[in-house]
């Protein structure tokens, strides 16, 4: 009896793995390639700041305070942004975004002051609310929980591959535009990163389905199994209004973990051309192949244990471990900072462990959220979470100023990390192991 059901069984399971790798083939790179150039225009501002600080006169803290302004109105209009895509479909929705935010980012060349350059950060977060969760949300429509994990890694590589090609790209707009039609190299920069996201934008209109019913490269037999795979999954999901996702104790401990991984997160990504010139690096395009490196460290680690937990469907350690491989690699970088060698040893560490705990962690909540509470809850929780991309760039900035190292940072990071870790580990293993 047990060997007919297993027979059985298997047809199935292999029919459904190739109806999920169509699914992942034809969603999943299209995303990636969005969330390339959303990571770009956001967090280009770090290469920017080798020479805009000296052009608009800004100090380190307010530098850091522009750079986290994004997350002020990153977390303002999160939440209505989901519940728009909800409603409105996310292929129009995303679309909005990736053109809203393109035009917003390439008006930073027009940049003159401290002022402009705090507004105009506060509107690129404002226009670009809502994408992440809003591609997490959609990514529940067309995946299991159990299947997610790996599916999610995939399309946070966007944030290694943008600092990969992004960071030398950055790099050598500014060393070879500068002075070009009378504008900086930083000016050329921003206005040439833009474009993508215009063109993009408006491919989205074409190419994303809003849902599977919808999608006419799926037959109507692929279209039932999706369904019935993530009907199966959803089956122990409780919530369904949106203020359900907001009462949660559960939703508020997520956004806690969230926090605490962001910390680290966007310490890297504001901060790291600026880590490597303090080694001694001057030259742009140095810095940003330099910089480059730790990402190809977190690429490879964000996606070995995306597919680690899927396939043990385990999530607690398989987030535990990399916080805590994170929180090493800060610790280390604030005592080898006089090394460019030992330091980007150090910045790999890090990345490889700070830019994995994201992807994973979004398993976390996916898993116990359902209905409209999901598009509120994870728009919370992300919003949430992203303050520390206001915190991260803000305290850094302040105690480097204060101190003139960047160690006391670094050790600062390493304990936010740590604590995302502990609140991991409260979590029940019955809510997150699926």
């Amino acid at each position: 009896m047990s060997t007919s059901t297993t027979s059985a069984e298997a047809p199935d399971l292999a029919r459904e793995n190739a109806v999920f790798r169509k699914v992942v083939l034809r969603i999943v790179p299209f995303l990636i390639l969005c969330y390339v150039f959303s990571y770009l225009d956001r967090v280009n501002v770090g290469f920017a700041k080798l020479q805009m600080s000296d052009d608009l006169g800004l100090s380190e803290a307010a530098y850091g305070l522009g750079a986290g302004l994004f997350f002020i109105g990153y977390f303002i209009f999160e939440v209505p942004s989901n519940l728009m895509l909800q409603r409105v479909g996310a292929r129009t929705w995303i679309a909005r975004i990736m053109i809203t935010w393109g035009l917003v980012s390439g008006a930073f060349a027009l940049v003159t002051n401290e002022t402009m350059f705090y507004v105009l950060r506060f509107l690129l977060g404002a226009a670009e609310a809502g994408f992440y969760p809003g591609v997490i949300l959609y990514c529940t429509y067309w995946f299991p929980s159990h299947r997610r994990a790996r599916v999610i890694a995939m399309f946070m590589s966007a944030i290694p591959v943008a600092g990969i090609f992004g960071n030398p790209l950055s790099g050598w707009i500014m060393d070879r535009f500068q002075g070009v039609n009378g504008w900086q190299g930083w000016q050329w920069m921003f206005l040439l990163e833009a474009i993508p996201a215009l063109l993009i934008g408006v491919a989205t209109v074409f190419y994303l389905d809003n849902g599977v019913r919808s999608a006419k490269w799926l037959s109507d037999e692929e279209k039932d199994i999706v369904e019935a795979a993530i009907a199966k999954d959803t089956a122990h999901q409780k919530h369904s209004r949106v203020w359900d996702g907001f009462r949660d104790p559960k939703v508020w401990l997520m956004c806690l973990i969230y926090f605490c991984f962001v910390m680290g997160q966007y310490a890297l990504t504001f901060w790291m051309p600026t880590f490597v010139k303090s080694t001694g690096i001057d030259d742009n395009f140095t810095i940003g192949v330099l910089s480059a490196v730790p990402f190809v460290a977190a690429l490879i680690a964000m996606n070995l244990f995306g597919r680690s937990a899927d396939k043990r469907r385990e999530r607690r350690w398989h987030l535990v471990v990399p916080s805590l491989m994170g929180a090493v690699g800060f610790s280390l970088a604030a005592s080898w900072s006089g090394s460019t060698v030992l330091s980007l040893i150090a910045l790999s560490f890090a990345a490889a462990g700070v830019l994995t705990c994201a992807p994973l962690f979004w398993s976390l909540p996916t898993a116990f959220l359902g209905g409209t509470a999901a598009a509120a809850g994870l728009a919370l929780i992300n919003s949430v979470g992203n303050l520390a991309g206001f915190v991260s760039p803000y305290m850094i900035g302040g105690l480097k100023d204060a101190t003139g190292s960047t160690a006391i940072p670094m050790y600062v990071l390493a304990l936010s990390l740590v604590v995302g870790a502990a609140a991991v580990l409260t979590t029940k293993k019955d809510v997150v192991n699926r």
